[in-house]
C-alpha cells in the first residue's frame, strides 16, 4: 500500500532524491540552489505545494508531485491547479504511485474550488502517458487535464 501525504523535514534527502532523478530523467542540470529554494517553498506551503508517497510497509519515500495554483483567462472565476513535476522511484513503477499522486491533487484542488488540473510531459515519455491517457483528457497539446465539476 502506498500512503500520500505533505512533505515532512525529516524527507529532505529522499525527496532531493527523487527530485533529482526527476531532473536526470529529463536531461537537466540544476544548480543545487534550485533545490534549497524549491525545498523552503514546500514546507512553507504557500506559493508551491508537494506531497510525498510512501511505502506503508517501511515508510520509505517513493513518489513526488510537485503544483502550484494560479488564476487563468480560461477560467476568470476560479484558479487552475498546475502539476509540475511528478516521479516515481523505479523500484515502485507500477505499484499506483503516480496515479495516487495525481488523485491526491486533484483532491487538494478540487476541495480549494479550482476548476481544473493540468499538466505536460514529453512527447516521448510514453510510459508516464499510459497513465496520464486513463486519467485525463489529453488535449492534443501533449497537455493532460482533470476538469472538476462544482
Amino acid at each position: 500500500m502506498i500512503g500520500i501525504g505533505r512533505l515532512l523535514p525529516g524527507d529532505r534527502d529522499a525527496w532531493e532524491e527523487l527530485f533529482r532523478a526527476y531532473i536526470d530523467f529529463y536531461e537537466r542540470s540544476e544548480p543545487d540552489e534550485m533545490y534549497e529554494r524549491a525545498w523552503e517553498e514546500f514546507q512553507a506551503d504557500t506559493r508551491l505545494h508537494a506531497f510525498g508517497a510512501r511505502r506503508d510497509d517501511d515508510g520509505r519515500l517513493v513518489g513526488l508531485v510537485h503544483f502550484l495554483t494560479h488564476a487563468s483567462t480560461s477560467a476568470p472565476d476560479t484558479d487552475v491547479c498546475y502539476l509540475q513535476d511528478l516521479f516515481t522511484a523505479p523500484d515502485a513503477r507500477g505499484e499506483g504511485v503516480g496515479r495516487a499522486l495525481i488523485e491526491a491533487v486533484t483532491r487538494w484542488a478540487r476541495e480549494r474550488g479550482c476548476s481544473r488540473v493540468y499538466w505536460n510531459t514529453h512527447e516521448s515519455n510514453s510510459t508516464a502517458r499510459r497513465l496520464y491517457d486513463k486519467v485525463a483528457e489529453n488535449r492534443g497539446f501533449i497537455r493532460y487535464q482533470i476538469d472538476l465539476p462544482a
